[in-house]
């Protein structure tokens, strides 16, 4: 019999309203016994039923519920149910040659990343629980999903406050991990061993389609480009001149080779600059592009640095505003969590302010429908993506 957990008597628990996650501080007490990881049930303090889910004692999320069916067993049956919700709606919303296909607790499997690569996936287990689970769903993967190979990504700091060890490999037998795929008309290669999280940043893919309009005929800048996904999109549109920019020799070094798959290096061209000097000292010099493009890492991870990172997003924002000509297009966006929408909002404005350009808002968007925002998980939504006309 699965031991039950009752919560504190509070106001607004997240678990009552739907969230998946229960925190150690919200549990009142529980019957039975447990081993961390096991599969246990949740009650408020009323004794009403709440939810299933794993229970790991070392972390502050403590359990982490994945059915509100107190009926539903947690089985291969239960992972295979799962995994083709997931599918059937990402057949529905966007492109599946290559696309998130499982973001954790928003498809209700909370824990786990899977992102599909043609027909290689790539799993990042993110916590005790699931981490027991995971070769059923490698086995779902190749027995129903096509799957050629199965590499792990579990190399996330955060498995440490679960802990867990921090691991990568093959889960399935080896193959080439340099994995080719093709988006919006755009090839890549894809480094899925030693490339960031889990080899490409999927959630924008929507948003490098939406530049495409944009660039044709015009000289384009794309800052902190990382595998030169923005640049190239704006090459495969027609720019006249491409720049891509990154901190990171390799990731230079990366973008070309991703130049010359699609015949593009003669227009697509990639230096190795640290953004935040570059462009003050390009500014100085007066240099003008018709379209600046800002996508830089998150710079805060945690509620208590967001100050610092709210000054870091506004003077990256200051002086890409300054690179643009009049009438130019300005590209920026956000894909930290805890930089919430109003206050990237109040931080773009106070650097147009400061840099004496009038911005006309063209779009707003946020992560592709593949990284569903679950309105119950506020954690799932992260990305924010401006594009303005800088007057």
């Amino acid at each position: 019999m699965a031991c039950k957990f009752y919560l504190m008597k509070r106001k607004n628990l997240l678990a009552e309203g739907g969230h998946p996650w229960v925190f150690s501080n919200e549990i009142e007490g529980y019957d039975g016994e447990y081993t961390n990881g096991d599969i246990v049930e949740v009650y408020n303090h009323e004794s009403k039923f709440l939810g299933k889910g794993y229970i790991n004692d070392v972390s502050q999320i403590a359990i982490r519920i994945l059915t509100r069916d107190i009926n539903e067993e947690i089985n291969k049956d239960f992972f295979r149910k799962r995994l083709k919700n997931a599918y059937e709606y990402r057949k529905k919303v966007i492109d599946t040659s290559s696309c998130r296909f499982v973001f954790g607790e928003a498809d209700f499997l909370p824990g786990i990343i899977i992102d599909k690569f043609e027909d290689i996936y790539v799993i990042q287990s993110l916590a005790l629980g699931i981490d027991l689970h995971k070769s059923t769903i490698v086995d779902i993967l190749m027995e129903e999903y096509g799957a050629r190979g199965v590499y792990e990504r579990s190399d996330a700091s955060v498995r440490e406050k679960e802990g867990l060890e921090l691991t990568k490999g093959f889960l399935t037998k080896p193959f080439d991990t340099m994995v080719q795929i093709t988006e919006n008309g755009v090839k890549y290669y894809v480094d899925i061993a030693e490339g960031q999280k889990t080899g490409f940043f999927l959630d924008q893919k929507e948003n490098r389609k939406a530049i495409q309009k944009l660039c044709k005929d015009a000289d384009v800048l794309d800052c902190f480009t990382h595998t030169g996904s923005f640049a190239l999109n704006a090459g495969i549109a027609g720019a006249k001149s491409v720049l891509g920019i990154d901190i990171s020799q390799h990731a230079v070094d990366f973008c070309r080779k991703n130049a010359e798959l699609n015949d593009l290096s003669d227009v697509v061209k990639f230096e190795c600059h640290n953004a935040f000097d570059v462009l003050r000292q390009w500014s100085d010099e007066g240099r003008k592009y018709d379209v600046v493009i800002l996508d830089p890492p998150a710079f805060t991870k945690a509620r208590g640095t967001i100050k610092n990172a709210a000054r870091g997003y506004k003077e990256i924002n200051l002086r890409g505003l300054k690179l643009v000509k009049e009438g130019g297009y300005f590209i920026t966006c956000s894909c930290s969590h805890f930089m919430n929408p109003e206050l990237f909002k109040e931080t773009i404005a106070a650097a147009a302010k400061d840099s004496g350009r009038v911005l006309r808002q063209v779009e707003f968007r946020t992560q592709a429908p593949d990284h569903p925002i679950l309105w119950t998980s506020d954690e799932s939504y992260y990305l924010k993506f401006y594009i303005f006309q800088v007057i």
